[in-house]
């Protein structure tokens, strides 16, 4: 019975951990959906919000680290619950440098504002790469939630279309630089976020590499997304 009672709260454990990850999912795709409602709409309220729940986001890798390192110390996981919380260490550092890159955004937002400025290019090109980008991650949290590596294949190739949109877009704004140097400052902020959002694609590749790694025990970072589409579907 002591036995049993022990493997409950072990699980319990684990559970409470898995759960608090994906509330910090959750908590960093609002901060993605407001620093961009913020820019586009110059609302400077809202980017402050932004910058202020970003400590939210800091607080709860803390706290998701501190229960991952006590499970550690006491029930010293091995194999399949190991790689568990290695996988929870490694998704929440991404999804804290998401938030950070959401930061990044509204403090752009609050720039615009200051400056006066009219904020028009390239704003449908970054709209379009949010999308995919909240896509990919709702996509990696559903598949760590699930521990489900069907869906992860589709956020690595999520990832080559959103890169692809940044360097069309950081194409175009060169182009708009060269013919107009009036607008090389208004440019280089949409550069500076279109890169933002880039970044967040990539974190939430990583997510689902990790779920592969759970699932599959193999390391699939640094290939291609047909070497990771094989591992995936092995039985």
């Amino acid at each position: 019975m002591q036995f049993e009672h022990t493997y409950k709260q072990y699980d319990a454990e684990l559970e409470s951990v898995r759960a608090k990850v994906l509330e910090m999912g959750g908590l960093v795709e609002q901060q993605i959906v407001n620093a961009l409602e913020a820019l586009v709409t110059v609302n400077t309220t809202l980017a402050d919000k932004v910058i202020a729940n970003d400590h939210k986001v800091n607080a709860l890798e803390v706290q998701v680290d501190e229960d991952c390192s006590h499970i550690i110390a006491r029930r010293q996981p091995a194999a399949g619950d190991l790689r568990m919380i290695m996988m929870v260490v490694k998704t929440i550092t991404d999804l804290e440098r998401i938030g950070d890159e959401a930061t990044k955004i509204a403090r752009v937002a609050q720039k615009v504002s200051e400056s006066g400025r009219l904020y028009t290019p390239r704003f449908n090109e970054i709209k379009t790469m949010v999308g995919h980008v909240r896509e990919m991650l709702r996509t990696a949290l559903d598949a760590f939630a699930r521990l489900d590596v069907t869906k992860t294949v589709d956020v690595a190739r999520q990832d080559e279309q959103v890169d692809e949109q940044f360097r069309a877009a950081m194409r175009q704004l060169i182009t708009f630089m060269l013919e107009d140097p009036r607008t090389i400052s208004m440019s280089l902020e949409v550069l500076f976020v279109a890169k933002a959002i880039e970044r967040i694609g990539d974190h939430a590749k990583n997510i689902a590499e990790y779920v592969i790694y759970m699932v599959k025990g193999k390391d699939v970072r640094h290939t291609t997304v047909q070497e990771m589409e094989r591992e995936a579907q092995e039985p």
